[in-house]
Parts: structure tokens; C-alpha cells; sequence
């Protein structure tokens, strides 16, 4: 008897675990896909804090050799007396030393946001004279400036160079670039650059892009958080907080703004050309619409042939050499393809992979296409 009705238990058991595996596949099914979202600080920043561009010229001493040739680059060696003029050293009248342990050059960082005086901030040396290499160079002290003129740091320190080079017997190697390095650390700020955080009652945040729904969203997503309408959108780009006066306040308001989520809405449909390297890129919104294209490859072929003539003898001509030039001209068929309409970007791939065509030929292919308005995105030359 048990024997009879094991089969059929098995069975049961069975059925009943493939109605549940079925009703949990169609539950998943039924469930809405997770939105991404992201924070508001990876989007947007507040106005008015922003780094500051610093630039300065200096001297880099201590070159093997490798430095700038004086009689090519005289500013090396007027840099170089007028700072041993300031040492109390004065050089003779119609001295030009050849310097070539000397290097004139460009030094530049970045201001960092709230930097108070005494902060080090990295700096960039970049040869801007015609030193061979800055490997194993000291920067001496540079003055930093602003835009306006003020000095707001001052640069100093040995250089890194991540690179490696040598030459003998008219033969040369080089691994990587030489005439630029970095100095971790090696400018002090001086100044600080007051920002407007903590002035008046309201913070405006700044949007990476115009975007009218994106402003919306976000506006949307911090009164929810707070409550109240804490912000208020002024533009495509501006989203205007109600902040609290007092700083430390403040500070910790900002700090739950960024930390807001939001909804990431679809992109501008946008398609991206570099023209000089033929690369194309597009965003995930492009579209194509039903278009047909017809393409074909047009060739130059120049050949050139040396022809000698040679004069009789003893007629006191010269023997001419001429070149014969050979120019072909071939043109590929190219056949009409029909491109269906492509709802989204692996359509969009796929069609134009069927064209057979090269990067550099899909750079006036698209162009064309957008011009015939079957393209449903903008772009950009860059």
C-alpha cells in the first residue's frame, strides 16, 4: 500500500511547489523596477563655493645639465640675476652666464574652497623654455597669483617627474614626458578668499546642467525631506533654499541637502562627436527613426614613376630625371540600406553597424541623418 501511494504524494508535492515558484516569478513580474536614484550632491553644488585657478613663474635650479640654453632663452638668465640681485648679489655688467642647471617655468594649482592661510595645496611646475628635462629639480619660491593680481600662495619644493630619459651618439629614448612635474604639498596658501555661505537668509544651489525637470525634482525632494517649502526653484539651474542664519546650522542643513535622493531623470538625448579623432559617443535617450541610407567609398591612388632621359653621345646634353605621376580615381557601389526605427540605443548600435561604414564616414552619416530628421537627438561637435 505505501508503495502504491508514494508516486502520488511526490506528485502533490510537486505541483504544489511549482504553483508557488510560478505565483513568485509572477509577483516579480507584476513589481515595478527599482528607480536609480541619486543624491543631490552629485548633481548640483552650492553657489558661490568654487576653487580659484593660481599661476606663477618661477625658477627650478639643481638640473643636470638639462636645463634651458641662455643664449636661446635669455629671460632664463635675466630671472635667474634679478633673483640674486634681491640676495644682494650683483652680476657684471654684459655677463651671460650659460646656465644650464636653470629651467624657467610656469607654475600653477588650485585654490581650494575655505582654504585658510597655511593650508598646503598641490602644484604643477611645466617647463615653458627649452630644458631637455626637470627631473631632480627644485622649484625656489614662486609667488602664486589670482586673477586680480593678489598673491595668494606661495610655491616650493622638489619635483616629481614620472618619467625617464637618455641620449648618446645622436640616439634617444624617453619614457613618458619630462618637461612638466608636481610638487605634492609644495604651495602654502597666504589668503583666504571669503565665499558668501554664510550671507543673507537663503543658499542657492547650482544644477550641473539646465535642466527644468531636474530643478523640479530636486525642489520636490528636499520639501519632502523638511518639510515646509524649504526650497523654491528660480530657474532650470537655480534651486533657492531657506537656510538658517546660524553657521554651524547651516553647515549641517547643507550637509542633509546633499544627502537628499532624488529620482535620475532621462538625459537629453545627445550624440557627441570628436572630429579629430573620429570618436562617437551617445547617451542611452537616442533614438533613430525610419531612414534609408546609401553609402560608398571614393579612393585616390597617385603613383609616381622616375623617367631618365639620356642625351646622345657627344651631344653635350644633360641626363634629366622626371617623375611620371599615375592618378586613379575608384569609387565603391554603394548600395541603398533601409534603417528601421530604433526605440533605443542597442537598435540605434546595431543599425549603424549595418552600414559597414568607418568612424570618420559615421561623423557626416549622423550629421546627414539629423539633418533629415530622422535622428531624434542633438549634436555636438566637439
Amino acid at each position: 500500500m505505501n508503495r502504491l501511494f508514494r508516486p502520488a504524494m511526490c506528485i502533490d508535492r510537486f505541483r504544489r511547489h511549482l504553483m508557488l515558484l510560478c505565483a513568485a516569478v509572477a509577483a516579480l513580474l507584476v513589481l515595478p523596477a527599482a528607480a536609480q536614484s541619486i543624491r543631490v550632491k552629485e548633481i548640483a553644488a552650492v553657489q558661490g563655493v568654487r576653487s580659484n585657478p593660481l599661476t606663477g613663474y618661477g625658477l627650478v635650479v639643481g638640473l643636470d645639465g638639462t636645463g634651458d640654453q641662455t643664449t636661446q632663452m635669455p629671460y632664463t638668465g635675466q630671472s635667474l640675476a634679478n633673483f640674486l640681485q634681491q640676495h644682494g648679489l650683483t652680476l657684471p655688467s654684459g655677463a651671460n652666464p650659460q646656465l644650464k642647471n636653470v629651467a624657467a617655468v610656469l607654475v600653477t594649482a588650485e585654490l581650494p574652497p575655505f582654504a585658510r592661510p597655511g593650508q598646503p595645496i598641490d602644484v604643477t611646475v611645466s617647463s615653458i623654455g627649452n630644458a631637455k628635462s626637470l627631473r631632480g629639480g627644485t622649484l625656489i619660491t614662486t609667488p602664486m597669483r589670482g586673477a586680480d593680481g593678489e598673491i595668494y600662495a606661495l610655491a616650493q619644493g622638489n619635483l616629481m617627474v614620472g618619467g625617464a630619459g637618455a641620449s648618446a651618439g645622436g640616439s634617444k629614448v624617453q619614457i613618458n614626458h619630462l618637461s612638466a612635474g608636481r610638487i605634492p604639498g609644495g604651495g602654502q596658501v597666504e589668503r583666504a578668499v571669503p565665499t558668501p555661505l554664510n550671507v543673507g537668509d537663503t543658499v542657492d544651489l547650482g544644477l550641473d546642467s539646465n535642466d527644468f525637470q531636474t530643478a523640479s525634482r530636486v525642489t520636490a525632494a528636499i520639501n519632502k525631506a523638511f518639510g515646509g517649502n524649504v526650497a523654491s526653484a528660480i530657474d532650470g539651474r537655480v534651486v533657492r533654499l531657506q537656510a538658517p542664519t546660524d553657521p554651524s546650522e547651516r553647515v549641517a542643513f547643507l550637509a542633509r541637502v546633499e544627502e537628499v535622493r532624488i529620482e535620475s531623470s532621462v538625459p537629453t538625448a545627445k550624440v557627441v562627436i570628436n572630429a579629430r579623432t573620429g570618436s562617437i559617443v551617445m547617451n542611452q535617450a537616442v533614438t533613430l527613426g525610419p531612414v534609408a541610407v546609401a553609402h560608398g567609398n571614393l579612393s585616390v591612388s597617385i603613383s609616381s614613376t622616375p623617367v631618365v632621359s639620356q642625351p646622345n653621345a657627344f651631344s653635350g646634353g644633360e641626363t634629366v630625371v622626371r617623375e611620371q605621376a599615375n592618378i586613379q580615381i575608384s569609387q565603391d557601389k554603394g548600395s541603398l540600406i533601409q534603417m528601421g526605427p530604433a526605440a533605443n540605443l542597442a537598435d540605434v548600435v546595431k543599425a549603424l553597424n549595418a552600414l559597414g561604414a568607418t568612424p570618420q564616414d559615421l561623423l557626416a552619416i549622423l550629421q546627414a541623418i539629423k539633418a533629415s530628421g530622422a535622428l531624434n537627438a542633438d549634436l555636438e561637435v566637439i
